[in-house]
This record gives structure tokens, sequence and C-alpha cells, in this order.
């Protein structure tokens, strides 16, 4: 396996860019293959033997492009189906999860937010990180039905939005909660909303830098990270929904990056 092989990363859709910003800034001599699975978003309300399914289909593709490294960019594909993708390949496999462990580390009120999709908050992974990271903090979940809907049309901002994102802040600002966990990678779209409606002393945090930091890690223990300062890596995105969606995601993430988009 050569360290100047892509690095691949899949979610249900638009989300994964939100890592990938993140995967980009600390790697930016990488290259990188994005797919996105639109079609079939959201994964959240799937069965878990369905998203195991739909992440074998996507790392397939992905090992087909010779990447040597796959980040699971998708809270509920890692919750579901991350422990079945190690067992089966012997590529390298960065997953994600709520930043519940911070977020509990630093909380003073002991209270916190965690606004994730159903296949998240229902997953065995996700109630391992609670008893791993949560001993003596109230957790608050609320699933965010619909938002994932709405984002992978393009819609970050409607008022139809903001909408549903007051109903579902407004029970967490009375739990008087100081932290607020995004466990989905498309809600990171949300911080312009999430900013508006909640007061100063809540802090919103995700999981991408994280993400990055610890991909960065294993290529470095894998011997897969590419020596360059030369040159700046590419990035090719796929889509198998609307191509247009995830080039406007693009927009809103990089400034003067050379990228591909292809429709499949």
């Amino acid at each position: 396996m050569s360290s100047k092989q892509p690095i691949g990363v899949f979610d249900s859709g638009i989300g994964g860019t939100t890592v990938l910003k993140e995967l980009v800034e600390l790697m930016p001599n990488e290259d990188f293959i994005y797919y996105a699975d639109s079609a079939n978003a959201p994964y959240g309300p799937k069965s878990k033997e369905a998203i195991i399914q739909l992440c074998v289909k996507n790392v397939e593709w992905l090992l087909a492009r010779n990447c040597k490294l796959i980040v699971v960019a998708c809270n509920t594909a890692t919750t579901n189906a991350i422990a079945f993708l190690r067992a089966k390949y012997h590529i390298p496999f960065i997953g994600i999860e709520p930043a519940i462990k911070p977020a509990a580390l630093r909380s003073k009120t002991q209270h916190i937010g965690v606004l994730a999709t159903l296949g998240t908050l229902t997953s065995p992974l996700f109630h391992k990180t609670l008893l791993d990271h949560a001993n003596g903090v109230v957790i608050h979940n609320v699933i965010g039905k619909g938002l994932v809907e709405h984002i992978e049309k393009g819609d970050f901002n409607s008022d139809k939005l903001k909408k549903i994102v007051l109903n579902y802040l407004t029970p967490l600002i009375q739990k008087e909660i100081d932290y607020l966990v995004l466990g989905c990678t498309h809600y990171p779209f949300l911080k312009p909303i999430l900013s508006t409606f909640l007061p100063d002393h809540i802090i919103v945090i995700d999981s991408g830098e994280a993400v990055a930091k610890q991909t960065l890690n294993v290529l470095k223990q894998k011997g897969l990270k590419y020596q360059t300062n030369n040159e700046n890596g590419n990035i090719h995105y796929f889509s198998n929904g609307n191509i247009e969606i995830l080039e406007k995601a693009h927009n809103l993430h990089f400034i003067d990056k050379k990228m591909h988009f292809i429709d499949i």
C-alpha cells in the first residue's frame, strides 16, 4: 500500500463534508475521495442490518478506487457498523461518535444535551460511550428527526428548519445544559441557527477535529502519511444523489481547493 493513495470518506450524504473539512485542514497534501450515499439518506431510522449492508457497499466502492484508509464520517454508520467493517477488511477505519467525553469533562452544570439520530442514540456503542465517559453527568438526548432531510436538500437556514431546531433546543435549554453535543455529521451545518437560539454560555461541540487528529495518528503509525510539503492534494466528490447539493456543501467549507464533482 502506497502513502500516495487517497483517503476514502463516506457518509449517508453531505454531512461527512463537515469532517472532510477538518481532515483537509490538518492534512492538505493528502488526496481524498468523498462518497455521498445520498440516495439512501438518512441512515438514522434504518435497522442495524440495513446500515451494515449500506456501509459494506460504500467500503467496497472506495476500495475499488484504491483508498489506503477509510473514514466512516457518519455517527449512525460508525455506531452500528464499524466493528463489522474492521473485522471484515484489513484496511484501517476511523469512526466517529458523539463528543461525550470532552463535554462531560468540561461541564460545570453536569447537564449535557445530545442532538443525534435515532440510530446513534439507540446503538450499543453510544451506550458504552455513556458508561465510559458520562459518570455523574446527566445526559439529555434529543432525536433530530427531519434535520438530515432538510440538510440533504441544501436547506441550511430556512424558516421552517429554524422552527424545527428551536423546538428541539427549547427543552434542552430548560434542563440547564452547558454543552450541546452534535451527534450527527450533518448537524454542524446548523451552527449558524444554533448560535441564534442558544444562550451564550452553552457551548456547541462536535467530533470533526478529533476524527482528523486520529486519522493523522493512524496514518503515521501505519507509515501511510504522504510525505510532502510541496503540493496540495485533490478532492474527488462522488454522489448517487444530487451532486449540486454536494457542490453547495463544498463551497461552504473550502476556498481555492482542487476538486472534482462526479454524479454516479
